[in-house]
């Protein structure tokens, strides 16, 4: 392992938080919960659509942002996953639709899984007991 490969973990971070961030700024800000929840109604065929967009919007927009910052990073990362799993089986593949960005987000995902938060992160702070 080389001297910077402790900082790859910052570098999932900001590609995957951001990523997650963007989708869960658009399912808040320009669709809306009742939007979001319409579309995992009609489109997706999600039962408790209102619950599940609420769910969803949280993962991809609080759980996003608490990923780039570095805050209990595995356990946003493991909804991020399970989010991820959710879109590629239940919608995805079942309308043929193409999956590799979801996919690639999934692995991201699991990277920040195995990962946590590294050294570039505001949790080791307080881990530190700084």
């Amino acid at each position: 392992m080389n001297r910077f490969a402790p900082y790859a973990a910052f570098v999932m971070r900001l590609a995957v938080g951001g990523v997650f961030l963007r989708h869960g700024w658009q399912k808040l800000f320009e669709w809306g919960i009742a939007g979001t929840a319409n579309f995992l109604h009609t489109q997706a065929g999600v039962p408790f659509a209102y619950p599940a967009a609420v769910v969803v919007t949280t993962v991809e927009t609080l759980g996003a942002a608490c990923v780039i910052l570095g805050i209990f990073t595995r356990y946003w990362a493991l909804a991020m996953m399970i989010d991820m799993a959710v879109a590629i089986f239940a919608f995805l593949l079942p309308h043929g639709s193409p999956f590799e960005l979801e996919a690639l987000l999934f692995a991201g995902a699991l990277t920040l899984v195995a990962l946590g938060d590294g050294p570039l992160s505001i949790a080791i702070q307080f881990k530190r007991g700084s």
